[in-house]
Protein backbone atom coordinates (compact mmCIF):
# COMPACT_ATOMS: atom_id res chain seq x y z
CA UNK A 1 0.00 0.00 0.00
CA UNK A 2 3.14 2.08 -0.62
CA UNK A 3 3.02 3.27 3.03
CA UNK A 4 6.41 2.91 5.65
CA UNK A 5 6.16 0.31 8.75
CA UNK A 6 7.95 -0.06 11.90
CA UNK A 7 8.09 -3.07 13.35
CA UNK A 8 9.29 -3.75 17.18
CA UNK A 9 11.33 -6.82 17.05
CA UNK A 10 10.93 -9.24 19.91
CA UNK A 11 12.84 -12.25 18.94
CA UNK A 12 12.74 -14.97 16.36
CA UNK A 13 11.15 -18.32 17.07
CA UNK A 14 12.31 -21.72 16.66
CA UNK A 15 11.81 -21.76 12.79
CA UNK A 16 13.71 -18.51 12.52
CA UNK A 17 10.87 -16.33 12.20
CA UNK A 18 10.92 -12.46 13.19
CA UNK A 19 8.22 -12.10 15.80
CA UNK A 20 7.53 -8.59 16.07
CA UNK A 21 4.35 -5.94 16.62
CA UNK A 22 4.37 -3.70 13.10
CA UNK A 23 3.12 -0.25 13.03
CA UNK A 24 1.72 2.06 10.34
CA UNK A 25 2.15 6.03 10.77
CA UNK A 26 0.13 8.13 9.51
CA UNK A 27 1.16 11.98 10.49
CA UNK A 28 1.38 12.01 14.50
CA UNK A 29 -1.15 8.82 14.68
CA UNK A 30 0.15 5.07 14.52
CA UNK A 31 -2.03 2.03 13.89
CA UNK A 32 -1.05 -1.53 15.32
CA UNK A 33 -1.41 -3.57 11.98
CA UNK A 34 -1.86 -6.63 13.74
CA UNK A 35 -4.73 -5.41 16.29
CA UNK A 36 -6.29 -3.76 12.69
CA UNK A 37 -6.56 -7.86 11.31
CA UNK A 38 -7.69 -8.94 14.71
CA UNK A 39 -10.69 -6.27 14.07
CA UNK A 40 -11.34 -6.94 10.49
CA UNK A 41 -11.77 -10.76 11.49
CA UNK A 42 -8.62 -11.25 9.00
CA UNK A 43 -6.44 -12.95 11.98
CA UNK A 44 -6.44 -14.57 15.08
CA UNK A 45 -4.31 -14.34 18.49
CA UNK A 46 -2.01 -17.76 17.94
CA UNK A 47 -2.78 -20.08 21.16
CA UNK A 48 1.27 -21.66 20.93
CA UNK A 49 2.12 -24.49 23.16
CA UNK A 50 5.13 -22.55 23.86
CA UNK A 51 3.78 -19.53 24.30
CA UNK A 52 4.10 -15.81 21.96
CA UNK A 53 4.79 -13.06 22.14
CA UNK A 54 2.78 -9.86 22.83
CA UNK A 55 4.69 -7.21 23.97
CA UNK A 56 2.11 -5.81 26.43
CA UNK A 57 -0.61 -5.85 24.17
CA UNK A 58 -1.84 -9.35 24.30
CA UNK A 59 -5.12 -8.22 26.24
CA UNK A 60 -6.00 -5.93 23.92
CA UNK A 61 -5.21 -8.13 20.86
CA UNK A 62 -7.59 -10.95 22.58
CA UNK A 63 -10.14 -8.42 23.20
CA UNK A 64 -10.11 -7.19 19.80
CA UNK A 65 -10.33 -10.93 18.42
CA UNK A 66 -13.70 -11.51 21.20
CA UNK A 67 -14.91 -8.15 19.58
CA UNK A 68 -14.57 -9.05 15.79
CA UNK A 69 -16.27 -12.62 16.48
CA UNK A 70 -19.41 -10.79 18.22
CA UNK A 71 -20.00 -8.69 15.24
CA UNK A 72 -19.12 -11.53 12.97
CA UNK A 73 -16.85 -10.35 10.39
CA UNK A 74 -14.15 -11.34 8.61
CA UNK A 75 -13.67 -15.50 9.24
CA UNK A 76 -16.39 -15.42 11.57
CA UNK A 77 -19.06 -14.97 9.39
CA UNK A 78 -19.38 -18.18 8.79
CA UNK A 79 -20.46 -21.26 11.13
CA UNK A 80 -18.37 -21.38 14.18
CA UNK A 81 -18.10 -25.24 14.48
CA UNK A 82 -16.30 -24.95 10.53
CA UNK A 83 -13.20 -22.65 12.03
CA UNK A 84 -10.18 -24.75 12.96
CA UNK A 85 -7.64 -22.82 15.04
CA UNK A 86 -4.18 -22.55 13.80
CA UNK A 87 -3.07 -24.40 16.70
CA UNK A 88 -5.51 -27.48 15.91
CA UNK A 89 -4.53 -27.62 12.46
CA UNK A 90 -0.94 -28.22 13.95
CA UNK A 91 -2.26 -30.73 15.80
CA UNK A 92 -4.37 -32.65 13.43
CA UNK A 93 -1.57 -32.84 10.95
CA UNK A 94 1.04 -33.54 12.88
CA UNK A 95 -0.87 -36.74 13.79
CA UNK A 96 -1.54 -37.70 10.61
CA UNK A 97 1.80 -37.45 9.74
CA UNK A 98 2.97 -39.60 12.33
CA UNK A 99 0.04 -42.30 11.43
CA UNK A 100 1.68 -42.56 7.61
Amino acid sequence: MNQRVRAYIYKRDQYERVVATVWVRRFLFRRDVGKAMLRAGMATVYEAKMGAEFGDFEEKYRKAEAKAKRKKVGMWKGNPADYESPRDYKIRTATMNETK
